[in-house]
Protein backbone atom coordinates (compact mmCIF):
# COMPACT_ATOMS: atom_id res chain seq x y z
CA UNK A 1 0.00 0.00 0.00
CA UNK A 2 1.30 3.24 -0.88
CA UNK A 3 0.30 6.84 -0.04
CA UNK A 4 -1.49 7.12 -3.28
CA UNK A 5 -3.64 4.29 -2.29
CA UNK A 6 -4.95 5.62 0.68
CA UNK A 7 -8.77 6.92 0.12
CA UNK A 8 -10.71 9.44 2.14
CA UNK A 9 -11.66 6.96 4.88
CA UNK A 10 -8.65 5.61 5.51
CA UNK A 11 -7.19 9.14 6.32
CA UNK A 12 -10.25 9.54 8.34
CA UNK A 13 -9.48 6.21 10.37
CA UNK A 14 -5.79 7.12 11.06
CA UNK A 15 -6.93 11.08 11.79
CA UNK A 16 -9.54 9.09 14.46
CA UNK A 17 -6.70 6.81 16.17
CA UNK A 18 -4.49 9.68 16.00
CA UNK A 19 -7.01 11.20 18.51
CA UNK A 20 -7.16 8.33 20.51
CA UNK A 21 -6.14 5.00 19.55
CA UNK A 22 -8.06 3.09 22.93
CA UNK A 23 -11.04 3.77 20.47
CA UNK A 24 -12.51 -0.01 19.51
CA UNK A 25 -13.28 -1.15 16.44
CA UNK A 26 -17.46 -0.51 17.00
CA UNK A 27 -16.79 3.13 18.49
CA UNK A 28 -14.64 4.14 15.16
CA UNK A 29 -17.23 2.34 12.84
CA UNK A 30 -20.33 4.45 14.73
CA UNK A 31 -17.84 7.46 14.32
CA UNK A 32 -17.24 7.43 10.93
CA UNK A 33 -20.17 5.82 9.05
CA UNK A 34 -18.15 2.98 8.23
CA UNK A 35 -19.12 -0.91 9.09
CA UNK A 36 -17.05 -2.32 11.11
CA UNK A 37 -15.37 -5.35 9.53
CA UNK A 38 -14.43 -2.91 6.93
CA UNK A 39 -13.10 -0.71 9.75
CA UNK A 40 -10.75 -3.69 11.24
CA UNK A 41 -9.74 -4.54 7.64
CA UNK A 42 -8.51 -1.11 6.80
CA UNK A 43 -6.55 -1.00 10.19
CA UNK A 44 -4.61 -4.46 9.29
CA UNK A 45 -4.24 -3.43 5.91
CA UNK A 46 -2.67 -0.40 7.05
CA UNK A 47 -0.37 -1.88 9.70
CA UNK A 48 0.51 -5.01 7.24
CA UNK A 49 1.87 -1.83 5.18
CA UNK A 50 3.80 0.01 7.51
CA UNK A 51 1.04 2.89 7.13
CA UNK A 52 -0.08 2.38 10.96
CA UNK A 53 3.59 1.49 12.52
CA UNK A 54 2.81 1.14 16.03
CA UNK A 55 -0.22 2.43 18.76
CA UNK A 56 0.91 4.34 21.69
CA UNK A 57 0.24 6.72 24.61
CA UNK A 58 0.38 10.93 25.23
CA UNK A 59 2.20 10.93 28.63
CA UNK A 60 1.35 13.94 30.69
CA UNK A 61 5.41 14.93 31.08
CA UNK A 62 4.84 17.40 34.02
CA UNK A 63 3.16 14.21 35.77
CA UNK A 64 5.73 12.00 35.18
CA UNK A 65 9.01 14.65 36.31
CA UNK A 66 9.94 15.64 32.94
CA UNK A 67 8.30 19.27 32.42
CA UNK A 68 11.42 20.92 30.91
CA UNK A 69 11.44 20.79 27.19
CA UNK A 70 14.21 22.15 24.91
CA UNK A 71 15.43 22.10 21.28
CA UNK A 72 18.76 22.24 20.32
CA UNK A 73 20.25 22.96 16.98
CA UNK A 74 23.69 20.80 16.14
CA UNK A 75 26.27 21.60 13.76
CA UNK A 76 27.49 18.37 12.19
CA UNK A 77 31.53 18.01 12.24
CA UNK A 78 32.23 17.63 8.80
CA UNK A 79 35.97 16.95 9.94
CA UNK A 80 35.26 14.06 12.25
CA UNK A 81 34.56 11.83 9.24
CA UNK A 82 31.93 10.18 10.73
CA UNK A 83 28.38 9.19 8.93
CA UNK A 84 25.89 12.27 10.15
CA UNK A 85 23.17 9.35 10.30
CA UNK A 86 25.09 7.70 12.80
CA UNK A 87 25.58 10.55 14.66
CA UNK A 88 22.21 11.32 14.77
CA UNK A 89 21.08 7.96 15.87
CA UNK A 90 24.41 8.32 18.78
CA UNK A 91 22.24 11.03 19.87
CA UNK A 92 18.99 9.68 19.94
CA UNK A 93 20.36 6.74 22.24
CA UNK A 94 20.62 9.16 24.97
CA UNK A 95 18.12 9.51 27.63
CA UNK A 96 16.14 12.56 27.81
CA UNK A 97 16.03 12.54 23.82
CA UNK A 98 12.92 12.21 22.22
CA UNK A 99 13.32 13.00 19.12
CA UNK A 100 16.44 14.30 16.50
CA UNK A 101 16.09 15.07 13.00
CA UNK A 102 18.24 15.83 10.33
CA UNK A 103 17.18 18.94 8.59
CA UNK A 104 18.47 21.18 6.16
CA UNK A 105 20.08 25.23 6.65
CA UNK A 106 22.22 26.19 8.58
CA UNK A 107 21.85 23.84 11.06
CA UNK A 108 22.22 19.67 10.28
CA UNK A 109 19.85 18.43 12.82
CA UNK A 110 17.35 19.25 15.51
CA UNK A 111 17.07 17.51 18.36
CA UNK A 112 14.05 17.72 20.94
CA UNK A 113 15.16 17.00 24.63
CA UNK A 114 13.24 16.67 27.60
CA UNK A 115 14.21 17.21 31.34
CA UNK A 116 13.27 17.48 35.11
CA UNK A 117 14.67 21.57 34.99
CA UNK A 118 16.76 23.83 32.81
CA UNK A 119 19.97 22.61 34.35
CA UNK A 120 18.61 18.78 33.89
CA UNK A 121 18.51 19.76 29.86
CA UNK A 122 21.74 21.61 30.23
CA UNK A 123 23.70 18.59 31.64
CA UNK A 124 21.96 15.94 29.13
CA UNK A 125 23.83 18.66 26.32
CA UNK A 126 26.64 19.61 28.09
CA UNK A 127 27.73 15.97 29.29
CA UNK A 128 26.01 13.71 26.77
CA UNK A 129 25.02 15.11 23.30
CA UNK A 130 27.93 17.56 23.04
CA UNK A 131 30.68 14.80 24.15
CA UNK A 132 28.97 12.91 20.91
CA UNK A 133 31.78 12.51 18.53
CA UNK A 134 30.39 14.06 15.23
CA UNK A 135 28.77 17.34 16.68
CA UNK A 136 30.63 20.42 16.50
CA UNK A 137 28.52 23.32 17.78
CA UNK A 138 25.09 23.37 19.46
CA UNK A 139 22.44 26.26 20.05
CA UNK A 140 19.48 25.66 22.59
CA UNK A 141 16.23 26.83 22.78
CA UNK A 142 14.14 26.38 25.91
CA UNK A 143 10.17 25.96 24.91
CA UNK A 144 8.00 27.90 27.15
CA UNK A 145 4.78 26.32 26.24
CA UNK A 146 3.52 23.34 23.96
CA UNK A 147 0.50 24.25 21.60
CA UNK A 148 0.61 21.30 20.25
CA UNK A 149 2.43 18.22 19.79
CA UNK A 150 1.18 15.69 17.73
CA UNK A 151 3.39 11.86 17.90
Amino acid sequence: MTEGKLDENDFQLLQALKLDARKTIAELSTMLGIPRATVHERISRMKKAGVIRRFTIEEDYSKTGLPTLSFVFIEYDRQSRLDQHEVARNIAKISGVLGVYIVSGEWDMLVKVRGRSIEDIGNIILERIRTTPGVFKTYTMACFEVAKDML
